[in-house]
């Protein structure tokens, strides 16, 4: 392993534990604000290792700093020869990375729940991604008492949202009229939705003093943030450790979209090229999984990866068809493949069989 790829990692861990530190930090001086930074930082970090590491480049040619952290996850997502992360966990850095933006450049009120959920979702994806990359256990690297807790950990997304909705209708009343903290508190969610949009702006006064109006007139939370709506948690285990992923909910219109397309709530990603992520024939996914030509096809139809837009697509060049899938085809295949009756498979699904 490069030098370079193992001082990248260690300063991605070292941020991650900085962060951790002050999320369970008992005094709230800075508390969310170093969270976020840190966790920010760790994810840029981490992510320019697993890039260098996998054959990447993380210096343009003749370019004297490094690529940022939005490139870096575009290279994650998108790079065929790359590739390591999925739109989901992409979703997650870029939610993360606006929160930063917004607490490093002005002013945010994160409620606790929206920091918990950072930052669990947070080491959450840190261990998915040193895993997967690396084949290292983020538990052998942090003590055991230093992973994120609290006392009320929200499992349940729509009612997180909702009871945001109602804080802020309360703040609106007549007889209160605290609409500076209001602002303060709806910039964090305004902020995650723009991320859902593809926008890297920041809410302007105007447009937090039009989402205040629509709550106090009583809209609901999934009319003034649909994008976060469109949100669903997945929690694994009780106490501690406990893994939290956020993901998209069965329908949502989240998805990873082309730089000219429009939509409700996307990735804050852009697909750049399509050949570039849908890099492989169908001989060279075979190639990587050991398998036959034909056996492949068959577990292709067995799994129905030609159903998932994340494995496959036919590309049209002219009047010629092209079948090509994604490297996260070869991964779901090496999940299955342990599991999979490969005699009953091929009895199912050979080419040629209907």
């Amino acid at each position: 392993m490069k030098r370079e790829v193992r001082a990248l990692r260690q300063k991605a861990l070292d941020s991650l534990l900085l962060a951790i530190e002050y999320f369970n930090r008992p005094v709230d001086v800075a508390r969310s604000q170093a969270v976020l930074i840190f966790l920010d930082h760790s994810f840029e970090m981490l992510l320019k290792a697993a890039i260098l590491h996998k054959g990447g480049r993380i210096r343009e040619r003749r370019a004297k700093n490094t690529i940022g952290f939005d490139s870096c996850v575009q290279r994650a997502l998108s790079d065929g020869e790359i590739k390591f992360l999925h739109n989901q966990q992409a979703l997650t850095l870029q939610m993360i990375n606006g929160l930063r933006d917004a607490e490093q450049h002005h002013l945010l009120s994160v409620p606790e729940q929206q920091l918990y959920l950072a930052a669990q979702s947070g080491v959450t994806l840190f261990a998915d991604i040193l895993k997967s990359v690396f084949d290292l256990n983020l538990a052998d690297f942090l003590p055991e008492r230093v992973l994120p807790i609290t006392k009320d950990p929200t499992k349940n997304h729509d009612l997180l949202v909702d009871d945001e909705n109602k804080y802020l209708r309360s703040l609106l009343r007549p007889g209160k009229r605290r609409v500076f903290e209001a602002k303060a508190r709806v910039r964090s969610l305004a902020v995650i939705e723009s991320t859902l949009r593809g926008e890297k702006t920041q809410p302007s006064e105007s447009e937090l003093t039009a989402l205040l109006k629509r709550v106090k007139g009583g809209d609901s939370a999934s009319d003034v943030f649909p994008g976060i709506a469109a949100l669903a948690i997945n929690s694994e285990g009780d106490g501690i450790p406990i893994s939290l992923r956020i993901t998209k909910k069965e329908g949502s219109p989240v998805h990873l979209v082309r730089e000219t397309a429009a939509g409700a709530a996307v990735v804050a990603v852009r697909r750049v090229d399509e050949l570039g992520f849908y890099s492989l024939g169908r001989d060279q996914v075979a190639a990587q999984v050991d398998l036959s030509g034909p056996k492949a096809t068959a577990v292709i139809r067995a799994l129905r990866l030609k159903d998932d837009p994340d494995c496959f697509k036919r590309i049209d060049i002219g009047k010629t068809h092209f079948d090509r899938y994604s490297t996260k085809a070869v991964a779901r295949i090496k999940e299955a493949l342990p599991t999979l009756n490969m005699p009953e498979v091929w009895s199912q699904y050979r080419p040629g069989r209907r």
